[in-house]
């Protein structure tokens, strides 16, 4: 073996929320960490709306200055400016997303057992059998590094789950920060069939600042000018800008023999949000635990590793993804007179009320069941199919 070869228990390849927290749950297992980040600072590129279940202080101590605005209410727009307002228990949090995917970092960088390599690009990796024990040769652009365990943080392009033959589908988005005069207290959302796969958002970060941007799989920047005229905002007011990628799906196959791949990498993302802390976060536990385990019992086989990490994950977060995309799914065969539709059948049933009283922006199962009480929700659905009898095919698909 290369005396040049560094040797750890666990690499990590991305520094991103779900790749810190991960170190950070792993800290007190007395296992020698390295986490391989390409960027040079932590949390930069800023590529997140930042806006977040309030369920986030119930996963993880949250500080304070972190959370930098609280929305009571949410309003949601047809294309033809139809609209329906939203309020409940929900309020989720506006953050300071550069801030969170830090936090983590300075918690466990003083660790001496882990050990951070910023400026370094994953290229790949090899299986090696030592004594009949399978390891990971991992190779940056500067070094060398040997390990029991490799966990693929690295974002929706990850290169750890493309060598795994893993590959996600892509939504692209852009945002500005700006400074402007909607509601403080409001998040919107535009939807409309051309860009059917996510929607257009406003977001009020705190004094007077918003940020506005869109998601969507083709013609993102032509969409963004249509979405902004709409809004009779100035593009060229803005504070900054921002981009960013989004798997769209949900949860891909996320163990292997030594290998996990959590968070954006695993496609552990709602399809109708395009948001995933609350669920990585969740995921980050089943990994650490999986982790821990693995090396309690040396054993680091794909099957373990599935036993303990995917299937909790596929019985929890993964069944309410599959519900996600099952609603996205559902939106995508819309024309502009179905969202209109849809908005008043909403106003004049108080359906507002059922998806204010049990709507959940990451766990949306019990709404959805209680909205397939209503004669009208379901004949509209039933209008949808009629129209477009394939997308029943696709829903089953879905859950078979």
């Amino acid at each position: 073996m290369d005396q040049n070869i560094e040797k750890f228990d666990v690499v990590i390849i991305g520094a991103s929320l779900s790749g810190n927290y991960l170190a950070f749950l792993l800290s007190n297992f007395n296992l020698k960490i390295a986490v391989i980040e390409e960027h040079q600072e932590i949390g930069l590129p800023f590529q997140c709306a930042g806006i977040i279940s309030k369920k986030l202080t119930q996963l993880i101590d949250l500080p304070k200055d972190i959370i930098l605005n609280q929305v009571k209410k949410a309003k949601i727009f047809s294309p033809s400016g139809i609209y329906i307002r939203l309020s409940g228990e929900e309020q989720p949090y506006v953050i300071d997303r550069v801030a969170l995917d830090k936090l983590f970092y300075q918690r466990v960088k003083s660790n001496n057992k882990i050990q951070y390599y910023l400026e370094e690009k994953f290229i790949s990796f090899k299986y090696i059998t030592e004594k009949h024990k399978k390891s990971v040769l991992i190779e940056t652009n500067k070094r060398k590094l040997k390990s029991k365990m490799l966990v693929g943080c690295d974002g929706p392009l990850s290169s750890v789950s493309k060598l795994m033959g893993i590959k996600n589908k892509l939504i692209y988005a852009t945002q500005i920060r700006i400074k402007a005069n909607f509601d403080q207290n409001e998040a919107v959302m535009w939807f409309d069939p051309k860009w059917k796969e996510l929607f257009g958002w406003i977001v009020p970060e705190g004094n007077k600042i918003y940020r506005i941007g869109l998601g969507s799989s083709k013609n993102v920047a032509k969409n963004f000018q249509i979405f902004l005229k709409k809004l009779d905002v100035v593009f060229d007011d803005k504070l900054d800008q921002q981009g960013g990628i989004i798997p769209y799906g949900y949860m891909n196959k996320s163990a292997f023999d030594n290998i996990l791949l959590l968070g954006d990498a695993a496609g552990q993302v709602k399809a109708t949000t395009g948001g995933g802390v609350v669920m990585l976060l969740t995921a980050a536990k089943y990994a650490a635990f999986c982790i821990k385990n693995c090396f309690k019992n040396n054993r680091f086989s794909k099957r373990y590793i599935e036993k303990l990490y995917e299937e909790p994950c596929k019985a929890t977060i993964g069944k309410q993804l599959k519900v996600h995309f099952l609603i996205r799914t559902f939106f995508e065969t819309f024309t502009d007179a179905d969202y209109d539709m849809l908005f008043q059948i909403v106003k004049a049933n108080k359906i507002e009320e059922i998806v204010s009283l049990y709507g959940d922006m990451d766990f949306p199962r019990e709404m959805v069941i209680k909205l397939l009480k209503n004669s009208m929700f379901i004949k509209f659905i039933i209008r949808i199919w009629r129209k477009n009898p394939l997308i029943l095919i696709k829903i089953l698909k879905i859950f078979i």
